[in-house]
């Protein structure tokens, strides 16, 4: 994978017309500081939907627009990967009706999305247990991969049927069935570890924004998020429009981020800091 240094600068002008909020965001941004990857948990469709007097469906539907501008967006901002929290394991506990009508939006979003997918030169991934999914999904989804595999833009992860416990046991998992064929008897490291994970090959967010005021991580990438910043913003998915994603790329870098270690000057400091995206 590139290193953060190689990573081409953005141009802002990629973005096309701006609103008048939107060009004051960009004006306060470094755009070669851009955190490399980006992790989403989309929360708040549900209660937009409420709040507007309208089916829970309704705000699943309303929440794809805010994903498609949010995927454009980090593409031509030249973010190197992006993740959506699309599809928890425990989605599986909403009524049977919600979770079919997820399972065909999203197949509906990955045919209609491909041509924006491929005219933005993005690669598709997908985190999760994809065979515990209909076959149908999985159809889509193994095609989605295969049609964008030669793009060398933005790696887009969407989550679905995803947890960050059950990634975590399907790693050591593979790990212990890797070592049975082996034969090595050796403790594990979180380097071995990381090589089994879903998001193989992709460094760990930068940055992880969750919609809709919630102040948890809900499974979510639980290992990957380890050093990652946070942001929570009280607003709900379907609203959460380009401004507010350039103004949490705004917040991400006014953080300073020592990994554990402290700022130069400080007492001790010969403790070195981690540098961001290493």
């Amino acid at each position: 994978m590139k290193s953060h240094s190689t990573v081409s600068v953005a141009d802002p002008s990629a973005l096309g017309a701006v609103t008048s909020e939107e060009e004051e965001l960009l004006t306060k941004l470094d755009l070669a500081r851009l955190p490399r990857h980006v992790a989403v948990i989309m929360d708040g469709n549900g209660r937009w939907a409420q709040r507007k007097h309208l089916p829970r469906p309704a705000g699943h539907r309303s929440g794809t627009q805010t994903a498609r501008t949010t995927i454009e967006t980090c593409a031509r901002l030249n973010i190197e990967a992006l993740t959506l929290y699309a599809f928890s394991v425990e989605n599986w506990r909403r009524p049977k009706t919600e979770t079919d009508f997820l399972m065909q939006l999203l197949r509906e979003y990955l045919r209609q999305e491909m041509p924006l997918i491929q005219r933005n030169n993005i690669r598709m991934r997908f985190l999760g247990r994809a065979s515990e999914l209909p076959a149908g999904v999985q159809q889509d989804m193994r095609e989605a991969v295969e049609k964008t595999a030669k793009n060398t833009g933005m790696v887009l992860c969407l989550a679905l049927n995803y947890g960050g416990r059950a990634e975590i046991v399907d790693a050591l998992n593979e790990i212990i069935a890797q070592r049975s064929v082996d034969g090595l008897r050796m403790p594990v490291t979180e380097e071995e570890v990381a090589r089994h994970l879903y998001t193989a090959g992709l460094p760990d967010p930068d940055l992880l924004i969750r919609s809709s005021g919630e102040m948890r991580v809900s499974n979510f990438l639980l290992w990957q998020i380890a050093y990652a910043e946070i942001l929570v913003t009280e607003t709900l998915w379907p609203d959460f429009n380009r401004a507010r994603l350039l103004e949490a790329f705004v917040e991400f870098q006014s953080r300073e981020r020592r990994y554990g270690g402290i700022r130069e000057g400080d007492s001790d400091s010969e403790v070195p800091t981690r540098i961001a995206g290493k």
